[in-house]
C-alpha cells in the first residue's frame, strides 16, 4: 500500500474549503504514515472576473504557524509535512526561485496551470480559440520545458498534461506520439537536474487516467528517470489517497520498484 498521499490542499488554498486537522484525522484513520499539504501558490495569478474568489496566493506566515502547531499536535499519530505547489510561468520564474528560498519547505510541487500570466490559462476556452487541440497541448507542454529551463525551484513537476483536463471537446484523449519530442526534450531537463514527476491520481476520475499518460510515464523511466511520487491532488477528505491501487498497480507494470517521498526537500525512496 502507498502510504504518503503527496498533493493534498486544504483551505489555504483558493479552491478548497477543507479544515487542515480534518484532512490530519482522515489521513490517520486511512492508514498513511504522512500526511503532506502542498497548497496553491501562483505568484502574480492573473485573477478572472468569472472566478474572482480564485487568487491562488498563499498566506505563508499563517500557513506555516498553522502547519507547525499541527505537527506537533498530532506527531506521536502520523509525521506532518509541509509542501507547496507552487505555480510557473515564465514570467515569475525568478520570483519562484527566490521563494523556494525563503521558507524551510519539505516539499515543492512545481506545476503548470498557466503557460503565461496573459491568455494562457487552460482552464479556461478561450486558451484553445485558434488553436486545434494538438497546437494547444504542444503549446502547454512546450511552455513547461521552458519553466524547467528557468528554474530548479522544486521537487518535482505535477500533473504533466493538465491541460488535457480542460480541453473545450471533452474528449480527453491525445496521442502522446504527437507530443513525445517534447517530452523527451523535459525529462532530459529534469532528470540532469534531479528532479522528478508526480503520478496524479486526479485524473482517473476526471479524464479516464492518472497523470501524466502511461507513455509519458514509460517514456520516463526509459530514459533513466527514478523520482516519482503519488499525489490525489486532493481539495477535500474523500479523496485522499483516491486511486492510489491504481497508481500502484501502474507503477509496478512500468517496472518502478519504488516510489518517493521528500523530508528538507531531500528525496527518500519506499519500496512498492
Amino acid at each position: 500500500m502507498i502510504a504518503t498521499d503527496m498533493h493534498v490542499h486544504s483551505c489555504f488554498s483558493s479552491d478548497s474549503k477543507e479544515n487542515p486537522e480534518s484532512i490530519i484525522k482522515t489521513a490517520i484513520k486511512k492508514g498513511f504514515s504522512y500526511v503532506y499539504f502542498t497548497d496553491h501558490h501562483d505568484t502574480d495569478f492573473p485573477v478572472a472576473k468569472e472566478n474572482p474568489d480564485m487568487d491562488f496566493q498563499l498566506d505563508f506566515p499563517a500557513y506555516i504557524e498553522c502547519l507547525t502547531k499541527l505537527k506537533e499536535q498530532f506527531s506521536h499519530d502520523i509525521e506532518l509535512r509541509i509542501g507547496v505547489e507552487q505555480g510557473i510561468c515564465p514570467e515569475v520564474a525568478d520570483k519562484v526561485t527566490a521563494l523556494s528560498k525563503q521558507y524551510d519547505f519539505d516539499f515543492i510541487i512545481g506545476s503548470s496551470h498557466l503557460t503565461g500570466l496573459f491568455n494562457g490559462d487552460p482552464y479556461y476556452p478561450s486558451y484553445y480559440e485558434g488553436m486545434s487541440n494538438v497546437e494547444a497541448y504542444r503549446k502547454y507542454f512546450m511552455s513547461e520545458v521552458e519553466n524547467v529551463r528557468l528554474t530548479s525551484a522544486f521537487d518535482v513537476y505535477g500533473h504533466l498534461d493538465y491541460a488535457v483536463r480542460y480541453c473545450p471537446d471533452k474528449t480527453f484523449s491525445y496521442r502522446f506520439e504527437d507530443y513525445q519530442d517534447i517530452f523527451e526534450e523535459l525529462f532530459k531537463l529534469l532528470i540532469e537536474k534531479g528532479k522528478g514527476i508526480e503520478i496524479n491520481t486526479a485524473g482517473i476520475s476526471k479524464i479516464g487516467f492518472a497523470h501524466p499518460h502511461i507513455n509519458a510515464l514509460r517514456l520516463y523511466k526509459e530514459m533513466g528517470g527514478e523520482i516519482i511520487t503519488v499525489g490525489s491532488d486532493a481539495h477535500s477528505c474523500e479523496n485522499i489517497g483516491y486511486g492510489f491501487d491504481v497508481a500502484e498497480e501502474l507503477l509496478k507494470s512500468i517496472g518502478f520498484r519504488y516510489y518517493t517521498i521528500f523530508k528538507k526537500r531531500k528525496p527518500e525512496f519506499v519500496k512498492l
